[in-house]
């Protein structure tokens, strides 16, 4: 629960100044535990679903019940654990809870993941 807490932490802190695509930075403690503990969030296939489906926008959980698949207590869980480690935000509109993906960098993450899984199905040779 340590590295869910830092990433907690993480996603209450104000944003940087000058965001950017690449961090050319050697990978510390710090930040090793933090990766980790967004892999073991992607680790699971139905939060991995959820999150590939907020790639897309936002979305409710009714949205994401019927785009999934799973029980409306399995992806509220998830979303919950989703939130908790600070890979969503949420907003209110209306008595819906709205929910989008927190920052570019886990969007690309999530989209690459599927598409190298996309070439290890289909046989697709590696690329650059």
């Amino acid at each position: 629960m340590k590295v869910v807490t830092l990433m907690a932490e993480r996603a209450n802190d104000p944003a940087p100044t000058a965001a950017s695509l690449t961090h050319p930075v050697s990978p510390d403690p710090a930040r090793l535990e933090a990766a980790t503990g967004i892999f073991q969030m992607l680790a699971d296939p139905t939060r991995l679903h959820i999150l590939w489906l907020l790639t897309h926008g936002e979305a409710d959980v009714t949205a994401l019940i019927d785009a999934c698949g799973a029980s409306r207590t399995a992806v509220s869980q998830h979303l919950a654990k989703l939130r908790f480690s600070g890979l969503v935000d949420t907003r209110k509109e209306g008595r819906r809870v709205i929910y989008r993906l927190r920052g570019g960098h886990l969007a690309r993450l999530v989209a690459e993941g599927i598409n190298h899984a996309d070439h290890v199905i289909t046989g697709e040779p590696p690329h650059e």
